[in-house]
């Protein structure tokens, strides 16, 4: 049974109720026995389906409604006492007024429902990186998912007996109603409401809500950094391990990179990779003056289509128990999920992620959503590093920053110094993907991965970058990579997944003085000779194409990035500086 002893917590519990009417309110303790009771209720009320479990054990499948199947970044909004803390890239409305507008919303809108009480942390409790939140909900879905997403157990409800702050996250699926769906944050009041969604990456509000908009907004105030960014881990064949956190858009290759295979070759020479974060790290500077990170979640939150035993075994792994699948397709013939990309044959008697009769031998839809989902628990990750279960942060050698761009950027380039590498973050751009709605295939700027995550102003978190590089002595490398070029005919040029560990090596070599490169205007690309190609069938024309920084096309780049920074009411003098030097040396 449940105690809680801080007042703040019961009396935001109360005055939430008094809100939303519940017809009851039943607190999470993390038991499994209490979970199994929320299973069973979620199978009888159609809310889940629970799978074959000889093949899946504690697997279950969860459809959403067919106009909320992934974030919504134009109702996803940033709510400030005043327009200029948000910023130009946020959808921004005034706190009080978005508090007026949705509290109608919330009125009554648990009426007849439970509500559940989570209480959650991101980060292992109690460490340095912790941070408390409690979710309100009245989706059971949200109840399983964030038992596996995030840290859930006595340990929290000690912390907060213990007057431990707390992010309060209030939701409510309500009505499904997509004209009166929100996601919005309150960065001044610690809140976060979300109402009429019952999306994971709408409604799983320690992920990116709490972990990156409010996440950043802590950290800009309290001196440390929220980044939408994997931690990978590299053991050298003499066993010394090097850690690399990278971002990436969604849909880009992250989790693929965060679970990286090496290839044979560097397999047999002794290398080895471990998996600490697919998504989200929280950075700090030790008192050796290096950056730390950790992964504050406790769970995977991935896209389903494509991941399969060649591009991703060790995610695939990972999904094989006590995993929730979303949006997938059914195979109704051994009660099993199928998605598109994945090596087993498709169903001949399935269910489409609409609950619609899907045949392979018939079907002219895809039977999987683009962005189902599957929900897993990261200790089921082959490759899972044995510091992930520690929560004290790993030191930083490496930053990664990478797009999906056709042309344009090298396969890998090191930036000159910090202050440089902050202004390659700011112009990474990539191209849209189904992971959020809107059009795909088109390409956008989205610094450091982060456009719809930080939660102000886009001027001041690469100001916060900045100013972070200046507190540190002995500051982490920072690499761009593009695994994503194309040739002529629209064929990938570098092979990519367990393959991009080759460039990786490079940059960890370049962080030790180990390696050469070629200075170009755009930073530091390795001579050819540089990187271990044993084993792979690179065309040598093609390979000089993806190492080479092509002038005449970073020219017409060039007026893209001073458009960009435009949007700006005020940017780094430092960044404005690297765009200039850019431009001479182009030129």
């Amino acid at each position: 049974m449940i105690e809680i002893k801080n007042n703040r917590v019961l009396d935001w519990v109360k005055e939430c109720a008094e809100l939303t009417n519940p017809k009851e309110i039943v607190w999470l303790d993390g038991s499994e026995e209490q979970l199994d009771i929320f299973r069973k209720e979620a199978c009888a009320t159609g809310e889940m389906i629970k799978l074959n479990q000889d093949k899946l054990p504690g697997c279950y499948y969860y459809r959403t409604h067919p106009k909320d199947v992934a974030r919504d970044e134009k109702r996803t909004v940033i709510c400030t006492t005043y327009q200029k803390d948000a910023g130009p890239t946020n959808n921004w409305v005034q706190k009080d007024e978005m508090y007026a507008k949705m509290r109608p919303l919330f009125k009554d809108s648990m009426k007849g429902r439970t509500m559940y009480a989570i209480p959650f942390s991101m980060g292992i409790p109690g460490t340095e990186f912790s941070k408390i939140g409690i979710e309100l909900t009245d989706s059971i879905y949200v109840v399983l998912s964030m038992h596996i997403m995030t840290h859930v157990g006595d340990a929290v409800i000690e912390e907060l007996n213990k007057g431990a702050d707390f992010v309060k996250c209030l939701h409510s699926k309500a009505q499904i109603d997509a004209e009166n769906k929100y996601i919005a944050h309150f960065p001044e009041d610690n809140t976060i409401w979300s109402i009429n969604s019952a999306y994971g990456g709408n409604v799983l509000l320690g992920k990116k809500c709490l972990a990156l908009r409010i996440g950043s907004w802590l950290g800009k105030e309290e001196g440390w950094m929220a980044e939408h960014m994997l931690i990978l881990c590299i053991e050298s064949p003499n066993g010394e391990k090097r850690y690399i956190s990278a971002a990436f858009p969604s849909a880009c290759g992250k989790t693929n990179l965060a679970m990286l295979i090496p290839p044979e070759h560097l397999k047999k020479k002794g290398y080895k990779a471990y998996t600490i974060g697919d998504d989200i790290a929280w950075l700090r500077i030790g008192k050796d003056g290096r950056l730390y990170a950790v992964n504050p979640e406790n769970g995977f939150f991935g896209v389903a289509p494509g991941t399969n035993s060649k591009t991703n075994n060790n995610a695939l792994m990972t999904t094989k128990k006590n995993t929730i699948y979303t949006n997938v397709c059914r195979d109704l013939d051994d009660n099993t999920v199928w998605w598109e990309g994945l090596d087993q044959p498709a169903p001949t008697n399935g269910e489409d992620w609409q609950g619609n009769p899907w045949s392979k031998d018939t079907a002219t839809e895809k039977g999987a959503h683009p962005n189902s989902r599957f929900t897993a628990p990261a200790e089921n990750c082959p490759s899972i590093a044995p510091e992930f279960f520690t929560g004290e942060g790993v030191p930083i050698s490496a930053i990664i920053f990478g797009g999906r761009r056709a042309k344009a950027e090298p396969l890998i380039c090191q930036s000159k110094s910090w202050n440089h590498g902050v202004f390659m973050g700011s112009k990474m751009s990539s191209e849209t993907t189904a992971a959020a709605n809107g059009a795909v295939g088109v390409v956008r700027y989205d610094p450091m991965a982060m456009l719809p995550f930080c939660g102000y102003h886009m001027g001041d978190y690469f100001q916060h970058w900045i100013d972070m590089g200046k507190k540190m002595t002995n500051p982490p490398k920072i690499f761009n990579v593009n695994w994503f070029r194309r040739d002529d005919e629209g064929n990938f040029i570098w092979p990519g997944f367990g393959d991009n560990m080759r460039a990786l090596l490079w940059a960890l070599d370049r962080c030790e003085g180990k390696a050469d490169a070629v200075e170009t205007p755009l930073g530091y690309v390795p001579k050819k000779e540089d990187l271990d190609l044993e084993g792979i069938d690179v065309d040598e024309d093609k390979l000089n194409e993806i190492l080479t920084v092509d002038k005449k096309t970073w020219k017409n780049e060039l007026a893209n990035i001073k458009e960009w920074y435009a949007k700006f009411d005020h940017m780094p003098d430092e960044l404005i500086a690297s765009l200039a030097k850019l431009e001479l040396d182009l030129y």
